[in-house]
């Protein structure tokens, strides 16, 4: 049934869709019921009316107003915002998505932005969304906080811009709060051209982060490497340490473990895009659609997945000669089933197109895709994830995907190269491979600062080395039963905390380009490397000749 436009606000109704609009309408008049009845609201608000260069995006959640009364008697001059956390948009040349959180309701939040830090002219009002959650438990107590986020499109490729984020008595330009400001950096511009390869640079990855000193740590040394971008691959904070996906994970859910995870996380990730996928501890069961409602609240990310209401971690974006996909492994695990079929194979099939285009694209030389689940790892806690290997794994194949990132197992480990669940390629620490040829590495990075988990076999890593050809394990099929196996392709396994870092030199079409992998210890220590190499263009060439591009001629 159609909602009548009167009753919601203009400015508001024009960026939603009618079921968005019949879900505000429903709240506004059920929401003091439903608060009784101890339901979650997430409330997505666009504050103001136009944004300018900025955008706003509505939430898929029920939206609620964030009122005038809700702020009154606050002085925002007492009120500092915390947690900045930066997102690329589709576009990472042209566009950024700036995230942050205040810790009480503030007037008219915004954000200035631009190319020095003495000339922030730009100034665009924010987005709110307000994340209701009521007592979970009989002993628990209400928790109300509040993301803001600010679209920015249009800016200039390959170039850093100043920002600061305020609110009424709160102004970052101000000469009490100019130490806030921080900076961003546009990726290199897609209008690409041939005979001129992009500059090199580095991005860095890993999974099951968490509340520690060890997370901060990694952090520290992340910054340190000056990143282009980072990948974080699932489970984020573990606000929800169960992480089943199910209502009853609610008894140990502590929504405050956000907080400490985005004051802790700003340090690097208000500088360096944090690119998130979603692992099972991501599924807070309690918020709307599929259990990724608070997850929307506090990130904002690309959307242009195949279905962003339902899985909102599916994204994709190009970054020189990278390829980058993100997938929500949740929709495939046998393991832990409470989202299994989320997408109904939308996700999948999305995958391989994205795959195809990523090799017919003559800019992108290398594909990288992360996720959650393992499709290789030998840790006696989680192994292998089986629902992966028969979903995904074969795209990967066809497509030679060339480094495949995970978390899920709190440990490092990394394969040799892998076709049909076999070893087609040793590939010992210092070693080149080209998975045109050679076949596909998988990195599990699980390691970011939660708890560690542990090997049935012997650490091997570099000036560590303790080969063994064959590791007994195990990946969970169907219904979440546990299938023995003998595998030979676990090379290196180091249970320390890690993360990786990858180094991108872009090369002139018809030679090649490489990535070389890292994995560094928390204090900065070597453990792990190898490099990967394609030829740059290829996919111009397909005849095999120099006729697609002839300055190569001598």
């Amino acid at each position: 049934m159609d909602i009548p436009r009167m009753g919601v606000p203009e400015k508001l109704a024009d960026r939603m869709s009618m079921a968005e609009q019949h879900e505000y309408l429903r709240s506004r008049f059920s929401r003091r019921k439903a608060l009784r009845m101890g339901a979650i609201t997430v409330g997505a608000v666009a504050v103001g009316g136009a944004l300018g260069s900025g955008t706003a995006f509505a939430a898929p959640a029920t939206p609620g107003l964030l009122t005038a009364g809700s702020t009154e008697g606050i002085n925002g001059s007492l009120v500092a915002p915390i947690g900045r956390h930066l997102a690329f948009g589709a576009e990472p040349d042209t566009q950024f998505r700036i995230s942050w959180q205040v810790p009480a309701p503030v007037k008219r939040p915004f954000l200035r932005f631009g190319k020095h830090p003495w000339s922030l002219g730009h100034k665009i009002q924010a987005e709110v969304r307000a994340l209701h959650t009521p007592a979970l438990t009989p002993t628990g107590t209400p928790v109300d906080q509040y993301y803001l986020h600010v679209s920015l499109d249009d800016l200039d490729p390959d170039t850093t811009y100043y920002y600061g984020v305020g609110h009424d008595g709160f102004d970052p330009a101000s000469q009490q709060a100019i130490s806030t400001l921080s900076t961003f950096r546009t990726a290199p511009s897609r209008d690409w051209r041939w005979g001129k390869p992009y500059a090199p640079f580095t991005f860095t990855a890993f999974g099951d982060q968490g509340v520690s000193s060890h997370a901060a740590g990694n952090d520290h040394v992340i910054l340190a490497q000056k990143p282009s971008f980072h990948l974080h691959a699932g489970d984020i904070c573990y606000a929800d340490p169960m992480g089943q996906g199910q209502d009853s994970d609610k008894v140990a859910y502590d929504a405050k473990t956000w907080d400490a995870f985005l004051v802790q996380t700003e340090t690097v990730a208000s500088k360096i895009p944090w690119m998130v996928s979603y692992g099972n501890h991501d599924m807070e069961a309690w918020y709307s659609h599929n259990g990724y409602g608070g997850e929307d609240a506090r990130f904002f990310l690309p959307g242009n997945g195949p279905d962003p209401r339902k899985a909102p971690g599916v994204y994709a974006f190009k970054y020189g000669n990278v390829g980058v996909i993100s997938l929500d492994a949740n929709d495939v695990s046998y393991e832990i089933p409470a989202n299994l079929g989320l997408t109904a194979g939308k996700q999948t099939k999305w995958l391989d197109r994205q795959l195809r285009d990523l090799r017919d694209d003559e800019s992108v030389d290398f594909i990288v895709v992360f996720f959650h689940h393992c499709a290789f790892s030998t840790t006696h806690q989680h192994a292998s994830e089986g629902g992966v290997r028969e979903a995904w794994v074969p795209l990967f194949e066809k497509y030679r995907v060339d480094l495949v990132i995970n978390g899920h197992n709190h440990v490092y480990e990394r394969t040799d190269a892998i076709l049909g669940n076999k070893v087609s390629k040793s590939v010992p620490s210092g070693e080149t491979i080209e998975p045109a040829k050679d076949g596909i590495v998988y990195v599990t990075a699980g390691a970011a600062g939660r708890s560690l988990y542990s090997f049935d076999y012997p650490d091997t890593y570099e000036g560590h080395e303790n080969r063994v050809d064959s590791v007994k394990t195990f990946h969970f099929a169907k219904g979440g039963v546990k299938v023995q196996e003998t595998v030979e392709w676990s090379r290196v396994r180091y249970t320390g905390y890690s993360f990786i870092k990858v180094d991108v030199t872009p090369a002139h079409p018809g030679r090649k380009s490489s990535m070389k992998v890292t994995a560094l210890a928390e204090d900065g220590t070597q453990i792990d490397h190898y490099t990967i190499l394609r030829k740059a263009g290829e996919n111009w060439d397909d005849d095999g000749d120099d006729g697609d591009f002839p300055w190569l001629r001598r």
